[in-house]
């Protein structure tokens, strides 16, 4: 006999399955989707940057054999004369390749041409400096007119070359290695948006930016090609003027500086004031309106 307590059976409850941690569970999952976006975001940036180089190396063999086929279809060039086909990297070696291609031009005229012509649009294309000497080199070679138009045609064709060239692989490389300048830039295309044309030449005749930056800046503040294309034709005529003359005078030369005096300064600075006669008179004419 039990004392007053009642006897109660022991029942067997029956054990609850183990639930997982909602908490645990949603932050792992949260920590691996975040890990494979970085993976892939990291392959991503990846492939784009060997799919640039592909690009670039491509387009820059490319260059390279239009460049070799143009030179094969140039005459028999005597032994002498090796040494100084190169591109020109002083005054000195434009010296020697101006009289060198003046010998071949009197029998070989389109074929000197032809050959300038692609140097000069293959070193703009891809911002290679001597651009300068092939101006002087110009206006040595031919007359006038026809130095003045090629020099002006070519460096508005490789640096549009290079507009397209920075549009298609380089916008990520000017983003990231020169962001501030960009900013500062992209202020003055918008302050300047509805007169572009005027403020291309502009830029073109003064020093304030370098035109390899403008090259490879312009598709990324939207400046329209044809824009950027006339506005450097035009643009680079009276600087080109300066070197055409020169060009005139190789010989007399000694350095490059020869070339900059008061009165070339006192050009630019004329030439890039009349630049921006367009914009005074387009803003005359609207506050007529008004």
């Amino acid at each position: 006999m039990m004392s007053g307590q009642q006897f109660r059976p022991v029942v067997a409850t029956k054990r609850q399955p183990l639930r997982p941690n909602k908490s645990f569970s949603s932050s792992s999952s949260l920590v691996w989707s975040s890990s494979s976006t970085v993976g892939s975001e990291h392959e991503h940036v990846q492939h784009n940057r060997w799919r640039s180089i592909g690009i670039f190396v491509v387009l820059f063999s490319g260059g390279l054999l239009l460049m070799t086929f143009v030179f094969s279809q140039f005459p028999d060039i005597e032994k002498h004369h090796w040494d100084h086909i190169k591109l020109p990297r002083s005054l000195d070696d434009a010296k020697d390749l101006g009289r060198v291609l003046s010998h071949y031009g009197q029998s070989h005229y389109f074929s000197v041409l032809l050959l300038v012509v692609c140097t000069y649009i293959f070193l703009q294309s891809f911002a290679i400096p001597g651009s300068i000497f092939l101006s002087i080199l110009s206006g040595f070679l031919f007359s006038f007119p026809v130095a003045l138009f090629l020099v002006c045609f070519c460096s508005a064709a490789g640096a549009t070359f290079c507009y397209c060239l920075s549009a298609l692989i380089g916008v990520g490389l000017v983003k990231k290695h020169f962001p501030d300048k960009v900013a500062s830039w992209r202020q003055q295309v918008a302050k300047h948006r509805d007169n572009m044309l005027s403020y291309i030449v502009f830029l073109r005749i003064t020093p304030f930016l370098p035109n390899w930056f403008i090259n490879i800046a312009s598709p990324l503040l939207n400046i329209p090609i044809n824009i950027f294309f006339f506005g450097t034709f035009i643009g680079v005529a009276p600087p080109s003027i300066l070197f055409i003359q020169a060009g005139k005078t190789l010989y007399k030369l000694t350095t490059t500086g020869d070339i900059t005096s008061w009165k070339s300064m006192l050009f630019l600075a004329i030439s890039a004031a009349i630049s921006l006669l367009p914009v005074l008179f387009k803003k005359a004419m609207r506050k007529k309106l008004e």
